[in-house]
């Protein structure tokens, strides 16, 4: 992966950041900070589910308030994501929404540069810097790196680099979590049945959660990679060093390995063995974090709404374009 934001390398979208930040996880696992990050983001950490819950409930309860028709993308499954990240970072939750802002460029699919993306990132890297100094700061993944940032035993790890795992790990988090909870109750919606079950036995919400993801098809124009040899694919030839565009995601409806892979089916004997977080050293490092996100915003929606549905035709959605994550503008609902 990082081979592909090397000076020169084919590419099918200018970078909106660093070429350096491509292989994040690398440069985290090299510096030996990735045991501390991985503490921090799990969602065992105490009160964290509660807080979850809590914010759900909120959220929901401001839409029922105003009334339908409501938008769970802008309204539900982002903020929802946004309070998450904060409270794992350890920062103000009133500052998630300027820093959410930058993702809508950050994100961005386009060929050409995008002058504003340096802006965002210069921006986004002094407020985490920002943080790292403030000594009020002194929970979540921030304030544990803020430690280890005055620990002589990682006097070998920038600033640079601990402001970008706060940048970056926001970032991501916040757009897998907020776009797939997203898809996710599109697709749930499409099934009132499933919609139904899942209302009346939440503890079938984590086996639906995981067959929400198998289904998902999040990235809008596959992961960039380079070929590393020469390799036939029907009747074309890739030669080495050339860009390919993998749909990692197609492998999950695989027939072989999911039988009838277009169903949602919550008695699969292989439920996570899906793609959707990857496989191997680039297993996503937040899935626990992600799946946790999603089962309890989807059992809090259906309680609050259980006949949750479409506000318009289907074919009327929204769809963004030229940015890295498949997601629509808005999701009108009514209840």
């Amino acid at each position: 992966m990082k081979e592909t934001a090397a000076a020169g390398a084919p590419r099918l979208n200018a970078l909106t950041v660093p070429p350096e930040v491509v292989n994040n996880m690398g440069n985290i696992a090299d510096a030996g900070l990735r045991k501390a990050v991985m503490k921090a983001i799990t969602p065992k950490a105490p009160g964290l589910e509660q807080f979850l819950r809590d914010t759900a409930n909120s959220l929901l309860d401001n839409l029922i308030t105003e009334g339908a028709p409501a938008d769970l993308r802008n309204d539900f499954a982002d903020p929802l994501a946004t309070a998450l990240h904060c409270k794992v970072l350890g920062i103000p939750q009133e500052d998630g929404p300027k820093l959410f802002r930058s993702l809508s460029i950050a994100f961005m699919s386009s060929a050409d540069p995008i002058p504003a993306a340096k802006i965002n990132w210069d921006r986004d890297i002094e407020y985490m810097a920002g943080i790292l100094e403030n000594p009020n700061i002194t929970t979540g993944l921030m304030g544990e790196l803020s430690r280890l940032r005055k620990d002589p035993a990682y006097s070998h790890v920038s600033d640079e680099l601990f402001a970008t795992i706060g940048v970056t790990f926001f970032g991501a988090g916040v757009i897998s979590t907020g776009s797939f909870l997203t898809t996710a109750l599109i697709s749930l919606i499409q099934r009132p049945q499933l919609r139904n079950l899942l209302h009346e036995k939440p503890e079938l919400i984590p086996a639906g959660v995981e067959e929400l993801l198998r289904i998902n098809l999040s990235f809008a124009d596959g992961l960039p990679r380079l070929a590393t040899a020469d390799i036939q694919v029907g009747d074309v030839l890739v030669r080495k060093g050339e860009l390919v565009l993998v749909l990692l995601e197609g492998a999950n409806f695989d027939p072989e390995h999911f039988p009838n892979p277009g169903s949602i089916e919550l008695d699969r004997p292989n439920p996570t063995s899906h793609l959707a977080f990857g496989r191997g050293q680039h297993f996503c490092p937040g899935s626990a974090l992600g799946r946790r996100h999603a089962q309890i915003g989807i059992e809090a929606l259906l309680k609050k709404m259980p006949g949750v549905d479409l506000a318009v035709p289907i074919d009327q959605l929204v769809w963004r374009t030229r940015f890295q994550r498949r997601i629509p503008e808005r999701l009108p609902v009514l209840w």
